[in-house]
C-alpha cells in the first residue's frame, strides 16, 4: 500500500530533497506543478524550468521558485531569457534551443521530470529523461500515442519510472498501485476509462451534420484549448487515451473499455478477475495527480479539496456512440495495426481539427480524413524516432492535400 508518512522535513537547499524539471512551466500543468511544489518546499524543489516562448512569464516563475537552470524553446530568445534573468538578480542560468532542454531534463540537476511540453515538440525531452532513467510524470500524449512502443521500451532499459498525469490514467495507476505490477499477475480482467461525453452528448450523427466551430469547443464542464476541446467533442481525445493506457499498463485494446461520465467525478476504473472493481474519485483538478506523482508512493497535500458526494447526487454512465463518434473507433483499429499507425491517426487528426477550426471543413470530415489517412498510409515498424516522425510527416501532407481537394474546402 503506498506509504502515508509524514514527508521528511529538509532545508530547501538539501542535497536529498527532491529535484523537478518543469518543461512546458508556464502551461496550466506546468503552474499546477508548481503549485504543488511550493507546499513542499522543504522536502522538492524546482531546479530546471522550460518553456517555449513566453521569456516573461518564465522569468516570473524564476523569481518565485529560484530554479538553477531556466531554458527557452526558441533559440533567438536566449539573449532575453540570460538578460531578463539577470536584470532580476537571479543566478538561475539561462539555456535556449531544444538540445539544450532535452540535455537538462537527462542531466543531473533534476531526478523527476514533468513532461508537460505540448504536441510534438515534447516528444525528444521526454525521451531524454527516461534513457537517463529519471522519474518521468507524464502529460505530453504525443510521447505515447505517436512514440509508446519506443518510449516504453527505453525506459524499461533505463530502469525510468513513467507516472502519468491525465486524470483517467493517474486513476488506473493509483487502482493498479504501481505500473510495475504485472497486470496479469494481479488478475486485472478489464480497464475502464471514463468520458464526459463533450458538448455533443447524446446527438445522432445526422444531428452533427452542421455543426460549427464554436459549439464544438464549448465544452459543458470546463475551458479547453481549442484543439482539445474538439477532441473532447469528436471523442478522440479517449481514443487516444485508449492508446496511452495500453503502452502504459501493457493492457491489449480488446480488453481497454470506455463509458461515458458526464459527471467527470469518476475518473477511471479497474475491473479484476474475482469480480471486484476499483474506481479512483475525486475533483478534476490535475494538482491531485501532479500530488500523486510527486509524492509517490506517499500521499501529500495538493490544495484540492475533498470530494462531497452528497453535493454532487448521482453519478451516471453510459455506453459511447460509436456511430456518431467514429473518432474512438478508430483509435482502437490503430492500436490493434500497431507500428506507426497511432502516428498516423494523431497526425490526421491534428490537421483535420486544424481545418475545421478554420471553418475548411465540417465536423463529420474530421473522422472521415482520418479513416483515409489510415488506409493510405502504409504501415511501418514504430522502431526509431526517425522512422515515427517521417511517417508523421508524410500523414500531414497527404491529409493536407486531401483538404484541399474537397469541394467546400
Amino acid at each position: 500500500m503506498p506509504d502515508t508518512s509524514p514527508l521528511p522535513r529538509h532545508d530547501a537547499g538539501a542535497d536529498d530533497a527532491r529535484r523537478i524539471a518543469v518543461l512546458g512551466a508556464t502551461g496550466s500543468i506546468g503552474t499546477s506543478a508548481l503549485d504543488v511544489i511550493a507546499r513542499h518546499r522543504g522536502w522538492m524543489r524546482a531546479s530546471v524550468l522550460a518553456a517555449g516562448s513566453n521569456v516573461q512569464a518564465l522569468i516570473a516563475l524564476c523569481q518565485a521558485h529560484r530554479p538553477e537552470h531556466a531554458a527557452i524553446a526558441d533559440p533567438a530568445l536566449y539573449i532575453p531569457l540570460r538578460d531578463g534573468l539577470r536584470d532580476a538578480s537571479l543566478a538561475t542560468e539561462a539555456h535556449a534551443g531544444a538540445e539544450a532542454i532535452d540535455a537538462l531534463a537527462a542531466g543531473p540537476d533534476c531526478d523527476t521530470v514533468v513532461a508537460a511540453v505540448v504536441g510534438a515538440a515534447g516528444l525528444s525531452s521526454t525521451l531524454a529523461a527516461a534513457r537517463a532513467g529519471k522519474r518521468l510524470l507524464l502529460a505530453n500524449k504525443e510521447a505515447l500515442v505517436l512514440a509508446g512502443e519506443l518510449l516504453t521500451r527505453e525506459a524499461a532499459a533505463a530502469g525510468a519510472e513513467i507516472i502519468p498525469i491525465d486524470s483517467e490514467h493517474s486513476a488506473i495507476f493509483q487502482c493498479l498501485r504501481s505500473r510495475d505490477a504485472s497486470v496479469a499477475g494481479a488478475g486485472v480482467r478489464r480497464l475502464v476509462l471514463t468520458a464526459s461525453g463533450g458538448p455533443f452528448r447524446g446527438r445522432s450523427r445526422a444531428d452533427l451534420q452542421a455543426v460549427t466551430p464554436a459549439q464544438a469547443v464549448a465544452h459543458p464542464k470546463w475551458s479547453m484549448g481549442p484543439k482539445i476541446s474538439v477532441d473532447s467533442a469528436t471523442l478522440m481525445n479517449k481514443g487516444l487515451e485508449v492508446i496511452e493506457a495500453h503502452h502504459l499498463f501493457d493492457v491489449p485494446g480488446a480488453r481497454i473499455d470506455v463509458l461515458v461520465h458526464p459527471q467527470s467525478l469518476v475518473h477511471s476504473l479497474v475491473e479484476y478477475v474475482d469480480g471486484s472493481t476499483l474506481a479512483q474519485l475525486g475533483l478534476p483538478d490535475m494538482r491531485t495527480t501532479l500530488a500523486v506523482g510527486l509524492g509517490w508512493p506517499r500521499r501529500i497535500e495538493s490544495g484540492v479539496a475533498g470530494l462531497d458526494l452528497l453535493a454532487h447526487g448521482r453519478l451516471e454512465f453510459e455506453a459511447p456512440d460509436l456511430d456518431a463518434f467514429p473518432c474512438l473507433r478508430l483509435a482502437w483499429q490503430a492500436l490493434e495495426a500497431g507500428g506507426s499507425a497511432p502516428a498516423i491517426l494523431n497526425a490526421a487528426n491534428e490537421i483535420a481539427v486544424s481545418a475545421f477550426l478554420q471553418g475548411r471543413i465540417g465536423f463529420l470530415s474530421i473522422p472521415e480524413l482520418v479513416e483515409q489517412a489510415l488506409s493510405a498510409l502504409p504501415d511501418t515498424a514504430a522502431d526509431t524516432l526517425e522512422a515515427l516522425l517521417a511517417a508523421d510527416a508524410r500523414c500531414r501532407q497527404i491529409t493536407t492535400t486531401a483538404i484541399a481537394r474537397l469541394p467546400h474546402a
